[in-house]
């Protein structure tokens, strides 16, 4: 079992992390601090193993932090947790082990424990370890073995067809819907040559990853057997359809938005993923939308303005919830909050569409002043 601290300065995320940690069978958590300066005060006696950082911390940032304990124990690794992509680069300057985009998930606990393993020069014995495979659609597409290691796809097909299968799980898909999605060029027997030559590598690496899931023939047709495995979308999915029946508490709620990392297959040239992924973009702005109402009528303006700005670390080109999440600064008199975040969004519409502020954006923050 691994010993971990966590560092966050803002105490109900700090809350949520012992949870999320805590619940891994891999982990005893032997520290927690909203302090920074506490935290390093503390480490020679707990003598962590992993340290789970924010990065947007005052007095001492992340990045300082993780520097002090390398200095002080060089054993511990590091991971960060932040609501901003950009610290990527940074993070892995300073030697850590992996960062966790919020809001943390289960998954993201196990996807970094089975790094963890992987890393550590002594470790306990493989069969110890309490860990499944893991599948991510929303953000980056990722699939990791019972061990926590990716899986290798052997051809760019097999990795989509895959994934095509997953965003339609338990459904009988046409063999030759497949072949027009995946081989637009290839007809007749050419095209089903390649549909299960495709077929039979994939069967084969989720064999060979011990991958509990199979592909079942009817007819003219395939399905994903998911074996009662959960991963992100198929959760997304049941908790949206019990969203529709009007039954969903503010808990599945919560874990609703938690499971959107990020676009729909992120960085994958799919033509066939573009109306799923705008669809669950207006599902999940809608949600953050909604609980963000909810949380400002309850007066709890802290949580309306996290959940905004994690939002926005996904699309920080959004408009609206950039000029949402300035109002909500105002109404409170956070000005330096309103600069940076009027300096990010800047920044993005200049890197990203080459494109000044659009004057509502530009009216908000001078009102502000």
């Amino acid at each position: 079992m691994f010993r971990a601290m966590i560092v966050e300065d803002e105490r109900p995320i700090l809350d949520l992390m012992k949870v999320l940690v805590g619940q891994n069978s891999n982990y005893s958590i032997v520290g927690a601090f909203t302090n920074p300066v506490e935290a390093l005060a503390n480490l020679q006696e707990l003598q962590p193993d992993i340290v789970f950082i924010d990065v947007e911390m005052p007095r001492m940032n992340g990045l300082q932090l993780a520097v002090h304990i390398h200095e002080q124990l060089g054993q511990a690794e590091i991971v960060f947790t932040t609501a901003y992509k950009d610290y990527a680069l940074e993070a892995f300057e300073v030697s850590a082990l992996d960062y966790i985009l919020k809001p943390v998930t289960p998954q993201a606990i196990q996807r970094v424990t089975g790094r963890l393993f992987k890393h550590r020069t002594t470790h306990i014995p493989a069969q110890t370890v309490k860990s499944s495979f893991s599948v991510r659609c929303f953000g980056e597409f990722e699939v990791l073995n019972p061990e926590g290691l990716p899986v290798h796809f052997r051809t760019r097909r097999t990795e989509e067809l895959f994934a095509y299968l997953l965003c339609h799980p338990g459904r009988y898909i046409s063999k030759w819907k497949l072949i027009d999605l995946l081989w637009q060029d290839a007809k007749g027997e050419r095209g089903l040559s390649n549909l299960h030559n495709t077929l039979y590598l994939l069967k084969k690496v989720l064999k060979e990853n011990k991958i509990p899931m199979s592909i079942q023939k009817l007819n003219d047709g395939y399905r994903l057997d998911t074996a009662n495995k959960q991963y992100d979308l198929l959760q997304y999915h049941q908790l949206q359809q019990v969203h529709s029946e009007g039954r969903l508490t503010t808990e599945q709620a919560e874990e609703l938005c938690s499971l959107y990392q990020g676009p729909l297959l992120e960085g994958k040239n799919y033509l066939w993923k573009i109306p799923l992924e705008e669809a669950f973009f207006k599902q999940y702005t809608a949600m953050v939308r909604e609980l963000a109402a909810a949380e400002l009528t309850a007066g709890n303006g802290a949580a309306a303005e996290l959940r905004l700005e994690q939002y926005l670390s996904l699309y920080p080109l959004e408009e609206e919830m950039n000029r949402l999440l300035i109002s909500m600064y105002r109404g409170r008199g956070a000005l330096e909050n309103i600069d940076r975040r009027y300096e990010q969004f800047e920044a993005a519409c200049k890197n990203e569409l080459g494109l000044e502020l659009p004057p509502e954006i530009k009216n908000e923050w001078l009102q502000a002043h």
